[in-house]
């Protein structure tokens, strides 16, 4: 099995993979706030066909006038109607108006959402567990917060298994020279990572032994990891290129 998802993390962690692949959308910037923000509506929006979501992406790029880090600090009340009328599934007009309401907060105060992510004695978390339930709570924790768009936060305290967040979370921290995952956090490691698990990735990592509760939801996702953790403890999220492709190609 080790064999055989190596050989397709080498296969899929090129830059080949990302053309078609949501993670293209915050590629398309060099500036480190940019990135966070593009990756973080790429990850937050994936659900359905990927080429869908580039183009909701794209949509959201083009109504922040290509600069979505300029964008969210400085537009006004009027700038914001042009989100009006945007919409993904059940991601609707008033989630978005809240998302760059909090961008906006967040950015005028910190200097890179890590910072969201960031909980006491973070070094010693054994998972990032701890810092999606404290990024769960200040998302969701501004006056205004309407109650609706929390369904689009995930935590672990719900038995998610917070697919999309971990999916950012791993773009955004893990760490290698193969042009894909951009590494640009560095006070959460990459051995704190928890594997993203959606459809694909649940259906090969059962068929390979590598999960066997019965329902996917967080635990589940932690059990994925601890068994990729044993192939390799220092970045077992790399695995997910291995996962993700093999779904992709019908391995299963």
């Amino acid at each position: 099995m080790l064999e055989l998802l190596e050989q397709k993390y080498e296969q899929y962690n090129r830059p080949d993979f990302i053309a078609h692949d949501p993670i293209s959308i915050p590629h398309r910037y060099s500036r480190k706030q940019d990135i966070e923000i593009m990756g973080f509506w790429a990850s937050i929006l994936a659900w359905g066909q990927r080429k869908t979501i580039i183009n909701k992406c794209l949509e959201l790029d083009r109504l922040m006038d290509h600069a979505p880090y300029d964008f969210v600090l400085n537009h006004q009340e009027n700038d914001l109607k042009r989100f009006l009328t945007f919409k993904h599934r059940t991601f609707n007009a008033t989630d978005t108006l809240y998302f760059l309401h909090f961008f906006q907060q967040f950015y005028r105060q910190h200097e890179s959402l890590e910072e969201a992510f960031l909980v006491e004695n973070q070094a010693q978390q054994p998972t990032v567990g701890p810092s999606l339930v404290a990024f769960h709570d200040r998302f969701c924790g501004l006056e205004d917060f309407p109650p609706r768009t929390g369904k689009h936060i995930a935590t672990p305290l719900r038995k998610s298994s917070c697919k999309r967040l971990n999916m950012f979370l791993r773009w955004m921290v893990r760490q290698d020279d193969r042009g894909v995952d951009f590494g640009l956090w560095t006070r959460i490691r990459p051995d704190q990572l928890v594997a993203p698990c959606d459809v694909h990735v649940d259906r090969v990592a059962r068929h390979l032994g590598l999960i066997h509760r019965p329902k996917t939801n967080w635990q589940t996702a932690v059990e994925l990891t601890d068994s990729l953790r044993e192939l390799d403890p220092n970045d077992p999220v790399k695995y997910d290129f291995a996962l993700f492709g093999l779904g992709i190609e019908g391995f299963v």
